[in-house]
């Protein structure tokens, strides 16, 4: 285990990277396009999900890192080691990755576009026009991966400029133009535990606490799951979500952190000549001096997750929200649940744009300003999805193919990596024409969001697995870890079910009378 430089402000650079990555990624789907949807429905009552989420998420993610700093290997190699073989859970890590080929983002963000183009939010009948422009961004994704050194270099980079960017320009507005009551809304969501939107006895749909409720008449309510889809694709953006948390792993062996500086990295295409990547991991004796050295690093691991990346998630879930509380419902998109199908992404923008107490020159401002911050959110989030799908299956196929591991160098695994981001970019600008033909970029986000709830509960059982079986007994999780793994994948799984049950069990019992 090599030794890691002290945690303190004269070794921030080594410090700050996969936190702030995972940040970058994730400001993306669930707070720029679902929170704006839900609190212009139920205000900032539900945020307390977004507090579950990632509370949960960074039980997971520590556990991602725990394994990364044992042996160098990302997780989704070490799920591979696991019973009943590789040939298995190379099949269940397909099928969790169909959430990976909707490119939803890259098709909001030519929404986006469409709307700086247009002056307006984007309809049905602009279609053809977004789908152009969704091309064109995801092929603009694509060329901060193919420079840079290592592929993570280039990741670290642009989410660097995107949290900073966009967080401060939600700052800004958020403390010249919001109310504080909004402040108070958003701030005090985040701890609502229990209220959902429930059937009210007039009809239509009222958010209770059903806690209180309880107390109050003795029985619960009856919880309306006709937004659930919604809902569980909001809890499953809150933070991360999907196969992308377990890419933490991959970015802690990047940077070289515990055992990840004795593996490697993948090249960019571009300047990285001289990075190599080893085909498998590589774990050390427990001695003392060893375990000395891997406490070291687990505080990375701890601090890089408490301090950095769970404050940036929930500070990237209120600020969006703030804007959202205090704009949106200025937005005719607000009662034309139609439109928004196509234009959710610009919401917030159209809310500024019409609100009355500023000018019209101010408001086109505020249009043009929260639009560009838009694209400045969804596309490198776009980007961090090619690169998840992309370098999961390039570490799958570099560590556990036995072809790979006889025929190919440790140098080569570019070739590996570009193939497969060819084949999936190929794969996404026909995936982007079948929505724009037979759905809609919203339809997009909700499947996206629902099936990455499945992948996300999935692995933390797996993950659960992984790190209480292959890792050596004196860096196991302790029994609180592995009881948030738990609850997470409870979670996440439960979400799952409950969306089957409200959205697909009626279509099934329909098709079998």
């Amino acid at each position: 285990m090599p030794e890691p430089q002290p945690l303190g402000w004269k070794n921030w650079r080594s410090f700050i990277g996969p936190g702030l990555v995972m940040m970058g990624m994730q400001i993306g789907g669930g707070e720029w396009l679902f929170g704006p949807d839900i609190t212009n429905r139920y205000g900032g009552s539900l945020l307390w999900l977004a507090t579950i989420a990632i509370v949960l998420q960074v039980f997971y993610n520590i556990e991602c890192g725990r394994y990364a700093l044992y042996c160098g290997e990302p997780v989704t190699t070490g799920f591979a080691r696991l019973w009943p073989g590789p040939r298995f859970w190379v099949g269940v890590l397909m099928l969790l990755s169909v959430g990976s080929l909707i490119p939803a983002l890259s098709t909001h963000a030519g929404a986006t576009v469409v709307a700086l183009q247009l002056g307006r939010p984007p309809s049905s009948a602009d279609a053809s026009l977004v789908t152009t422009y969704a091309y064109l961004c995801l092929a603009l994704v694509i060329i901060p991966i193919c420079v840079g050194g290592k592929v993570y270099n280039s990741l670290r980079a642009v989410m660097a400029v995107k949290v900073f960017v966009v967080l401060g320009f939600c700052l800004i507005v958020g403390i010249f133009l919001v109310d504080a009551s909004n402040w108070w809304k958003v701030g005090s969501g985040f701890l609502r535990f229990g209220a959902v939107p429930t059937v009210a006895p007039q009809g239509g749909e009222e958010v209770r606490n059903v806690f209180a409720a309880f107390l109050a008449d003795g029985s619960w309510p009856v919880v309306a799951l006709g937004s659930i889809a919604v809902i569980s694709a909001f809890a499953g953006y809150a933070g991360g979500g999907g196969l992308g948390n377990a890419l933490y792993s991959n970015f802690v062996r990047d940077q070289g952190w515990g055992m990840g500086s004795k593996v490697g990295a993948i090249p960019s295409a571009v300047g990285g000549r001289n990075v190599t990547l080893s085909h498998v991991g590589k774990t050390f004796p427990p001695t003392a001096e060893n375990l000395r050295r891997w406490r070291a690093w687990w505080r990375y691991i701890l601090s890089d997750q408490v301090l950095v990346w769970a404050p940036g998630c929930f500070v990237g879930m209120a600020l969006p929200a703030l804007i959202s509380l205090q704009f949106s419902h200025h937005s005719p998109l607000s009662s034309n649940p139609e439109q928004m199908r196509w234009a959710l992404s610009v919401i917030s923008a159209d809310g500024m744009r019409n609100a009355p107490q500023f000018s019209a020159a101010f408001a086109g401002v505020l249009w043009i300003g929260m639009l560009l911050v838009g694209l400045l959110v969804l596309l490198p989030s776009q980007m961090s999805i090619v690169d998840t799908f992309t370098r999961m299956w390039t570490d799958v196929c570099w560590s556990v193919s036995r072809r790979a591991r006889e025929r190919l160098a440790v140098d080569q695994i570019r070739y590996v990596y570009y193939s497969i981001l060819v084949l999936y970019v190929g794969w996404s600008f026909l995936g982007a024409w079948i929505f724009a033909r037979y759905g809609t970029p919203k339809l997009m986000v909700l499947v996206v969001a629902n099936l990455n709830n499945v992948a996300l509960g999935v692995t933390a059982f797996q993950l659960l697995g992984l790190n209480r079986t292959l890792l050596h007994a004196a860096v196991r999780p302790r029994w609180y870890s592995q009881l948030g793994l738990l609850l997470c994948g409870l979670f996440y799984v439960g979400l799952s079910v409950l969306v089957f049950i409200s959205t697909q069990l009626p279509m099934l019992r329909d098709m079998l009378k």
